[in-house]
């Protein structure tokens, strides 16, 4: 969904550039509700303001609701089918391609130098270790860009 998003409002339409858009999931992030409601309404709102915050955020909502209604009747109905089942298995893997897509979109230009991949190592280590909870790392890494930007 990322890709997704930033091919739409980075790339074909130019509403934002590309660090915007890493802020955008930055700060979508931590906030809660979805990211793509969350850019949504911010691209939406630095394009056209209250009311185009307002149809952006209908518009992500509207398709996604109507997909997720028709979709979720149908597989309740045959739920029990050996096709939708098998469906759904060969649909798993896919997930974790699109993860890694959306890594690798977002991490263009943000690890331009060492102390930026000093951050993510330790954020990964972090998480790996321990169930640390998100606004912790997001804390810790906060503070990290502190002291490594020379900030203090």
């Amino acid at each position: 969904m990322i890709t997704l998003i930033e091919r739409e409002i980075v790339d074909h339409r130019a509403w934002i550039n590309a660090q915007e858009f890493r802020d955008i999931i930055g700060i979508s992030q931590m906030t809660p509700g979805p990211v793509s409601i969350n850019s949504a309404t911010f691209v939406g709102y630095k394009i056209g303001g209250v009311l185009g915050s307002l149809c952006a955020t209908l518009g992500v909502v509207t398709v996604s609701f109507t997909l997720v209604f028709i979709v979720s009747h149908y597989l309740i109905k045959f739920k029990e089918s050996k096709i939708v089942k098998s469906a759904l298995l060969g649909m798993r893997p896919t997930l974790i391609g699109l993860i890694i897509s959306a890594v690798l979109s977002l991490s263009k230009g943000v690890y331009s130098d060492i102390k930026s991949i000093v951050i993510v190592l330790i954020t990964l280590g972090l998480l790996l270790w321990d169930k640390i909870h998100p606004i912790i790392i997001i804390i810790i890494s906060a503070v990290m860009g502190i002291i490594f930007y020379g900030y203090l």
